[in-house]
């Protein structure tokens, strides 16, 4: 539990500091005279670095693991931060994104793999505590943007160089850990192999999981990148109250994230991950068409929801493809990243060619892509069975 703490410690740190970028976009569009298109750009550099990077990463460390390279990991995103209290123009804040993109690759892949090396058996759980640091820090971002950065103006971004270096003490001791631990649970995991899945299953889950990834996080980018501009265009709200409503929708999706890995460890992951995608289209659906008090709610309660997808997601992943578990994180962190850079840049265009509120009734209808979690199939149940067959097979006669 220690080490699980934290893990997720780091990863609010991360993920804090990351979310610094998107929560001054308001702040950076009028001094840079930035399109809609321009500011999705910004996200694609960020976000596609760290989707090409991140599978890679996770593969070469199933083989070579280093536990010192999530300290290296958080270095980057300090250096990424000094470039961006400094850039005076729009490819230097480009390139800013690109180095953050970096530290963010190294990071989430060994991290969630030692989340693993701690969980024992309740990997749901495990990852859940670990996403909620991450999903927590990035409700801050925008709260802290509003409460520093935006009175103090864009230098004052070096203030939050001081987090990073806690970020960097803290995970060099959880680097410690692990070079005292890989060697036993490398032992352990050998000594007892996990059940494959037929390949055929394994390519079928993979094509409906992906098709997941890509309603979640373009329906959580349209929130996370363009909310503040929808609540500016049609409620007349200032940005720091934008930024404050912001706030309430991510901080809901911390707060929902720590159920989805406990309640897939209980009832199954196949059945959060229906919940969590398909449930949340009737309250996507009815929010562009609400007042301000109704939008704020139904924002918080698709946040709530939304959230418990990810966490249930990457532990079907790595049940489905067994002792992968850093090239699994990374391709699923890498996947979530690179959608989340994609749909900026394109709902950013569909923004400038349209309008804001277009965009919400458009991405509202999204979620319903998750009807096709109909087609995962029940490999829990099927290791279930397995099990139980073993232990029938070992008793005497």
């Amino acid at each position: 539990m220690a080490i699980l703490a934290a893990l997720s410690a780091s990863h609010m740190i991360n993920d804090t500091l990351q979310a610094l970028l998107p929560a001054i976009y308001p702040m950076l569009k009028g001094p840079f005279d930035l399109s809609f298109t321009q500011i999705g750009f910004i996200t694609l550099s960020y976000q596609l670095t760290a989707s090409i990077l991140q599978p890679l990463i996770g593969a070469y460390t199933d083989r070579n693991p280093k536990p010192y390279s999530l300290a290296w990991g958080m270095g980057f995103t300090l250096a990424g931060l000094v470039v961006l209290s400094r850039a005076g123009t729009y490819p230097m804040i480009l390139v800013a994104s690109v180095i953050i993109g970096m530290g963010s690759a190294i990071f989430h892949p060994e991290a969630s793999r030692m989340a693993h090396m701690a969980a024992g058996h309740r990997h749901g759980f495990a990852q859940s505590l670990f996403q909620v640091g991450g999903n927590f820090g990035t409700s801050l971002g925008p709260l802290l943007a509003a409460l520093i950065i935006v009175p103090n103006g864009q230098p004052s971004i070096i203030w939050f160089g001081a987090l990073a270096l806690c970020g960097i003490a803290l995970l060099t001791r959880v680097g410690r850990w692990c070079s005292r631990n890989l060697s036993g649970f490398r032992k352990l995991t050998a000594a007892h192999p996990p059940q494959g899945v037929p390949r055929r299953k394994v390519f079928l889950s993979l094509a409906v999981l992906v098709a997941l990834i890509f309603s979640k996080y373009f329906y959580l980018v349209s929130i996370t990148n363009y909310y503040t501009f929808y609540l500016i265009q049609r409620f007349s709200l200032s940005i720091q109250g934008a930024q404050y409503l912001l706030f309430v929708f991510l901080a809901a999706v911390a707060a929902g994230t720590i159920l989805g890995g406990p309640l897939g460890d209980r009832f199954g992951r196949k059945y959060v991950i229906w919940v969590s995608i398909l449930g949340v289209a009737p309250f996507s659906i009815l929010l562009p068409h609400v007042g301000l008090t109704a939008t704020v709610v139904l924002s918080a309660v698709i946040g709530a929801i939304l959230a418990s997808a990810f966490s249930a997601i990457l532990v079907y992943a790595q049940e489905l493809i067994p002792g992968k578990v850093g090239m699994i994180s990374g391709l699923f962190f890498g996947l979530a990243f690179g959608m989340g850079g994609i749909a900026s840049a394109a709902l950013g265009k569909i923004a400038d060619l349209t309008s804001i509120g277009f965009l919400f009734d458009v991405c509202g209808y999204l979620p319903l892509i998750g009807i096709l979690t109909w087609f995962l199939p029940d490999i829990e149940g099927a290791s279930r069975r397995a099990r139980r067959l073993q232990e029938q097979a070992a008793e005497p006669a």
